[in-house]
């Protein structure tokens, strides 16, 4: 099998699972407990936790855990515009934010805050102009992802810290950095972040654990209760197999100079082979993550039978858009105008750090055949 839907999510590393084995059936205990198991396990709590700041390039005690990026998110802008709704009632964000980040802030403008949400170009990038033109004295939260995980564009966030200042906004800045932790440096303080999301399965770590930036001294409210778990941001036990593995997972994030170096030139390659399909047209810029490429192909299909078609005939997986729509029309590629047929025609491949010229080349050999044999 020919694994192209990294966005989604990425295999497993082996040292991740042998983690998580271990933490199964061997260091089995209950962080919180204070027995010889219970202190072990929380010794590798305190151990994941480091290995994710280091990763960040923070501090462990600015590291809260969750379920993974989806939690992270909703935690973030609920918690952030419960805690500072007396300060203002505007909120900015973008048209093209992951669905825990759009459902979040849809929830909150029922409520009664004001929601200014940019809308992208044609490739998916917003403006520094956009946002400085949308933030106000009256912003409470700023939430805009790093890199959008339909079309790869990488979004001008560490230019918003910039404005809120300027603007003199009492506003927090949530940054879902879910497609860019990895891949390139997200370092909060550099970007000038109070709130940043991160996710363990587009690293190479398990499902089911992702982890909240809480900058020292930003006051964000919980949205669950019971527990001293996480400072009681996130109460309850800690699923410490999974824990532990997304700290084994950050230990393999090394020298992302040269791994961006080759990403690009595989990147590159990808997207001119692409274009030489006749019909085929890229949705994503030249400026984008080269982790990412969503194009248009000229076939009768829809993009999810293209899916299908790749997957059962050439067994190369890829995708049409984000895991979590499940199918549903791009909101993405809606936002960015472009005419329903390609909306409807166009697929997103994805790739990670294992990603090989010759998987790249089998992909190619697929697309042409399928434009071939379906063309329109």
């Amino acid at each position: 099998m020919i694994y192209l839907d990294n966005s989604a999510t990425t295999p497993v590393d082996k040292a991740v699972c042998d983690k998580i084995y271990e933490m199964l059936s061997v260091n089995f205990g209950n962080p919180s407990s204070f027995h010889k198991a219970g202190l072990n396990a929380n010794t590798e709590l305190k151990n994941a936790r480091q290995s994710l700041a280091n990763a960040l390039s923070c501090e462990a005690e600015e590291i809260y855990f969750t379920s993974g990026g989806t939690e992270a998110n909703n935690l973030a802008i609920l918690g952030a515009a419960e805690a500072n709704k007396r300060r203002g009632k505007r909120i900015v964000t973008t048209a093209i934010e992951h669905e825990s980040v759009l459902q979040s802030i849809n929830e909150l403008e029922k409520q009664g805050f004001e929601v200014v949400r940019l809308m992208p170009d044609s490739k998916g990038n917003i403006t520094k102009a956009q946002i400085a033109d949308a933030i106000n004295g009256d912003t409470i939260l700023v939430s805009i992802m790093y890199v959008n995980n339909e079309v790869g564009s990488v979004l001008p966030v560490d230019f918003i810290k910039k404005v809120v200042k300027r603007a003199n906004a009492p506003a927090l800045i949530h940054i879902d950095c879910v497609q860019a932790f990895g891949k390139i440096p997200v370092k909060p303080a550099k970007l000038g972040a109070d709130l940043v999301t991160v996710t363990a399965h587009k690293i190479g770590g398990p499902k089911g654990v992702g982890a909240l930036y809480v900058k020292k001294g930003v006051r964000i409210l919980p949205r669950t209760f019971g527990g001293e778990q996480e400072k009681r941001l996130r109460p309850g036990t800690q699923a410490m197999p999974l824990i532990a593995g997304f700290g084994t997972a950050c230990e393999g994030i090394t020298d992302l100079d040269a791994q961006s170096e080759r990403m690009h030139a595989l990147c590159t390659y990808a997207k001119d082979e692409l274009c030489k399909i006749d019909g085929v047209l890229l949705n994503s810029g030249s400026d984008a993550s080269d982790y990412i490429i969503n194009f248009y192909v000229p076939v009768f299909m829809t993009s999810q039978t293209v899916v299908q078609h790749l997957s059962s005939k050439y067994d190369i997986c890829i995708s049409n858009g984000s895991a979590c729509a499940k199918g549903k029309k791009s909101h993405v590629l809606t936002a960015m105008r472009l005419p329903d047929k390609v909306i409807e025609r166009s697929v997103r491949v994805s790739f990670s750090k294992h990603t090989t010229k010759e998987e790249i080349d089998a992909l190619i050999k697929a697309i042409r055949e399928t434009v071939a044999d379906y063309a329109k």
